[in-house]
């Protein structure tokens, strides 16, 4: 299980401890609660102490990014704690689309002249889509977030490609370049990802997968990955250097979802591409020494030591230090969700881009805000027990709370106590103590 933050009594991060080491502390009243998620606690009566350098590794992705923290300990490199950050790319790209639409609307009906404003705007030097930017953003915040709970001095991260082959040798080249230790694992990775890890034919999953020219070479295929998928061993086999449509002749829908994958661009790739730059430059206004790494030598490092595929896993083996990390099979991922911070839109639009409610009322209702975690006890009436969950605040002061088992509603805020703070993030499992 991941560890537990730990901070002095100056709120300076010092080495984090395991749960049952936490939970004594707080039993016997040394520490208290500093922060729920992630889990932290703070010590009453401690200031300073020697800690253990502490790495951070990313492993950015299209729409979840894994994120570890590897500490040396005394039986080697350890993997301490472990997240998943899950991205909310497609709900904004959503959102700016219906925006679009209702200032068309609004524009092409028959009101007065508006002129356009859109000439009149301009793009800074490194402008990303918001889409993309999130994850940019959504990926430091939680590194500055980590930095202050935990000694971080280092951060690898999987984003640039760098050749490590001719870092190795500088003199290297022709076939000796192509096919050294990570030769084809960057290819292979592309087409695992997309054709989603499995035969293209049969759809078989979890069995060995080779890389399948779907015009033959024999025939004048090219190696070009428009002209590759992945097919398991039988497979491969009976397709031969036949034609494909020879071979799916009975499979027609088949025929066409292949041949249709075969000209879709991997999307998910296009975007973390795309925002690698960025998150390299965010990384370092960190101050910290930031090291990139490809994903060949990721997945070279996991499957060296038969580790399974996970977006935190992947995070742990990034770098030259994933060749040999030690990590906890029992290990679950502290698992983050994007919810964003509410909305600048004034009021609600229907289908038609007219108003269907008033303007918004005021953030904080009573102390509370919406998005906050809190715990109700009603001791009395149809509601009575105790409610932990998120809150919607109304300015009657009798607010909503969303529980695992579903929404109560009409609580009063009197009953209500607040855990955490909305924080612009969704947590999906308990905290580790």
């Amino acid at each position: 299980m991941n560890r537990i933050f730990v901070l002095d009594n100056q709120k300076q991060p010092l080495s984090p401890c395991l749960p049952a080491r936490a939970r004594m502390l707080l039993r016997e009243g040394k520490a208290a609660v500093y922060r729920r998620f992630p889990f932290t606690i703070i010590l009453k009566n401690r200031t300073g102490g020697e800690t253990q350098p502490v790495e951070l590794k990313l492993d950015p992705g299209s729409k979840t990014t894994g994120i570890a923290l590897i500490a040396e300990v005394k039986t080697g490199k350890v993997a301490v704690f472990a997240a998943e950050l899950n991205h909310r790319g497609a709900a904004i790209k959503k959102v700016l689309l219906d925006r679009r639409m209702f200032r068309r609307n609004r524009r092409a009906r028959k009101t007065r002249y508006r002129a356009p404003r859109f000439d009149n705007r301009t793009r800074r030097n490194g402008w990303l889509p918001p889409s993309i930017q999130s994850r940019v953003d959504n990926s430091l915040t939680w590194a500055k977030r980590l930095r202050r709970l935990c000694p971080i001095t280092t951060v690898a991260v999987e984003t640039a490609r760098f050749d490590m082959q001719q870092m190795e040798n500088p003199d290297i080249s022709g076939v000796e370049y192509q096919q050294g230790t990570l030769a084809g694992y960057e290819l292979r990775e592309y087409l695992l990802e997309k054709w989603g890890r499995r035969c293209a034919y049969c759809g078989a999953e979890n069995v060995p997968l080779e890389i399948e020219h779907v015009v033959p070479r024999s025939k004048g295929g090219s190696n070009r990955e428009s002209n590759l998928t992945l097919a398991c061993r039988d497979c491969n086999e009976k397709k031969g250097n036949g034609p494909i449509r020879e071979f799916l002749a009975t499979k027609p829908e088949l025929l066409k979802k292949i041949l249709a994958g075969l000209k879709r661009p991997l999307h998910d790739a296009a975007v973390v591409n795309a925002a690698r730059y960025a998150l390299g430059g965010a990384l370092k206004s960190l101050g910290l020494p930031v090291s990139f790494w490809s994903g060949g030598r990721t997945k070279f490092n996991r499957t060296g030591q038969h580790y399974p595929k996970a977006h935190w896993i992947d995070a742990a083996c990034v770098g030259e230090t994933g060749a040999a990390v030690k990590l906890d099979p029992k290990l679950q991922p502290f698992s983050v969700v994007a919810s964003g911070r509410g909305s600048r839109q004034m009021c609600r639009m229907d289908k038609y881009g007219f108003p269907r409610t008033g303007p918004k009322g005021a953030r904080f209702v009573k102390g509370f805000r919406t998005g906050d975690l809190v715990k109700a006890v009603v001791p009395a009436g149809k509601k009575t027990g105790t409610h932990l969950g998120r809150v919607a605040v109304r300015s009657t002061g009798s607010f909503n709370v969303t529980t695992a088992a579903g929404t109560i509603q009409g609580i009063s805020h009197k009953y209500c106590r607040r855990l955490h703070r909305a924080d612009g993030y969704g947590y999906t499992n308990k905290p580790s103590a």
